[in-house]
């Protein structure tokens, strides 16, 4: 007969096992075993505190909220260790690479150049959870360093240091200090800097890219997204020196506004950045890059900078590149780039332009190493416990087209028209039988990447309009104008080589719960508001 109080049986006989004289007593004690501790709800038992784990980390719970913590950063966590472990088996190979050419023939040099451990700095550690994960989840990691300003986040994550086993009371330092302080006074010293601030990282950019090492890695997150993706303007541009456009493509905006305000900070000491990964997801966005020191490169960091020009009424945009290369110079450097791409005036729907940026215009993703992260999480599935979010998000930035900045869309492009939308596969068919290429984009689910021109796009659109009339509509609206105007060139939608999506796995999975997002400041309670029933 089946137990009504609502456990398992197996606890149940395991209690009855370790005390056979009583059956009574053996069922009291699994009951109140049961009723004071959760699978998925953690609490206290027998007096000790209440803890939690994600992946092989284990912290006690705070709800007091005095230390930070966020359950749905787990995707964010988890991205970062898949990352952090093929990081480290890429500093081996390139390690082994320079011995074998024979670099480090020199016994003096060999033993300075020795191989060690990568060394890691959390600059914000808060819980100590990430810092710990690393520490008992990554092969070959060297010592992990926590860093926080907050008396309270150190002592926490002292004792969650203890908590867990003794190799993360080995491998993770505690430190009580200002982060930016503890960065400026530490240069080149650490391999991996990890900074995920609650809100904007701008404070800290300057003294983190001196904190790394020469090829070190850099994880960088940012959830000041109504700043970042255009809901205050002018608050962007004094915290990352950019201006954001508001469209579809905010949030990948985003992304590049953030990496170019990174490469800022590293030319002022001569060095620059290689992206390695950069995603939104959830609330916030992350970028992984390597840093480098080349005072020649530096020289070239304009042509990966560009300016932004965008329809107001259309929403075409165009991008211009702040640098340009003199082709009669063999010495490649960069010069100030010519005037204008645009006219005064759309030629498309004859609006004004306005201009935003400067944002990062190379290339976002390393798409060799996004595919070798993501074979990688494939093998190691069990270890992550997000391990459907963010295989699903690299499978997407594993298929973009590295070489289109932003993107249009779909539905965007439509209501424009005012007209019944194509299918995916058809716009993807029709500008690939042009002669462009397409992707999709990990940013949106009915992003466009390609690095087709807005005119051509448009005037699949108008062919599109011509099988499937619109009513006419009168005035100056973006849409009448456009569809005013002749196409240029006979659209083919039949289905092209490439442009249907395999259904193989999942490329948006949905939120595991309800509420998934930020949560409030550490020390801060969100306010209740009582309804007045009277």
């Amino acid at each position: 007969m089946p137990l009504a109080f609502g456990f398992s049986r197996s606890r149940f006989f395991k209690c009855c096992i370790n005390h056979p004289a009583n059956p009574v007593i053996c069922l009291c004690l699994a009951f109140s075993s049961f009723t004071s501790s959760s699978p998925s709800e953690p609490s206290a038992a027998a007096g000790r505190p209440a803890t939690l784990r994600e992946g092989r980390a284990e912290i006690f719970t705070d709800e007091s909220n005095s230390v930070f913590y966020n359950k749905a950063q787990v995707n964010n966590r988890d991205i970062s260790i898949a990352v952090l472990r093929s990081f480290i088996s890429k500093r081996r190979e390139e390690y082994l690479v320079r011995s074998t050419k024979g670099e480090l023939e020199d016994t003096k040099l060999s033993e300075q150049a020795k191989y060690e451990e990568p060394k890691v700095l959390e600059a914000l550690a808060a819980s100590g959870l990430r810092a710990i994960r690393y520490a008992l989840e990554v092969d070959g990691i060297g010592q992990v360093t926590a860093v926080d300003n907050n008396e309270a986040a150190v002592e926490a994550c002292k004792k969650n240091i203890q908590l867990n086993c003794s190799l993360a009371s080995s491998k993770v330092v505690p430190h009580l200090a200002d982060a930016r302080v503890y960065m400026l006074t530490h240069p080149k010293e650490f391999d991996v800097v990890d900074l995920d601030p609650y809100g904007s990282p701008a404070a800290f950019l300057d003294s983190a890219v001196q904190c790394v090492a020469d090829g070190g890695l850099l994880m960088c997150s940012a959830t000041d997204m109504a700043v970042l993706a255009g809901g205050n303007a002018e608050v962007c541009f004094s915290k990352y020196g950019s201006y954001p456009l508001r469209g579809k493509h905010c949030h990948e905006m985003a992304l590049r506004i953030l990496l170019a305000c990174i490469e800022s900070h590293a030319i002022r000491h001569k060095r620059h950045i290689v992206p390695i990964i950069s995603i939104h997801m959830d609330f916030y966005i992350r970028v992984f890059v390597r840093i480098f020191t080349s005072a020649s490169t530096v020289k070239s960091s304009p042509l990966k900078l560009a300016h932004v020009y965008q329809c107001i009424g259309c929403c075409s945009f165009h991008l211009q590149n702040i640098g340009r290369i003199n082709l009669k110079d063999k010495r490649n450097i960069a010069l100030p780039n010519f005037g204008f791409t645009v006219p005064e005036e759309c030629s498309e729907c004859a609006h004004k332009f306005v201009m935003g940026g400067p944002i990062w215009s190379n290339p976002i993703h390393d798409k060799e190493w996004a595919s070798c992260i993501l074979s990688n999480i494939h093998i190691m599935r069990d270890s992550y416990p997000a391990y459907a979010k963010i295989s699903a998000i690299l499978t997407l930035v594993s298929e973009e087209l590295p070489e289109a900045p932003l993107f249009v869309s779909l539905h965007n492009l439509c209501a424009i028209l005012k007209c019944t939308n194509p299918t995916m596969v058809m716009l993807h068919s029709a500008i690939r039988n042009a002669g462009y290429q397409t992707s999709g984009s990990h940013v949106h689910p009915l992003a466009l990447k390609t690095n087709a021109p807005m005119s051509l796009i448009w005037d699949i659109m108008r062919c599109w309009v011509n099988l499937h009339p619109v009513k006419h509509r009168t005035g100056n609206h973006p849409g009448n104008v456009i569809l005013s105007q002749e196409p240029k060139l006979q659209a083919n939608f039949s289905q092209a080589h490439g442009a249907s999506v395999p259904r193989k796995c999942p490329r948006f999975v949905p939120n595991p719960e309800k509420f998934w997002g930020p949560r409030p400041k550490a020390c801060r309670h969100p306010k209740i508001f009582h309804m007045d029933k009277s």
